[in-house]
């Protein structure tokens, strides 16, 4: 494992892929948090009291 992650190329590579999976998910977890909040208002929990 230390002979791969000390090539150059496969470290560059594998950071690369690290990071674009890493900042994927980020963005595809606040496209959601943003699509959850519902624009339109929705029920809110305490309007009932």
């Amino acid at each position: 494992m230390k002979k791969w992650w000390n090539n150059p190329q496969f470290r560059y590579w594998g950071t690369f892929i690290v990071r674009t999976l890493l900042y994927s998910a980020i963005l595809f977890m606040l496209i959601y948090l943003y699509h959850y909040k519902n624009i339109q208002g929705g029920s809110f929990i305490y309007n009932e009291f």
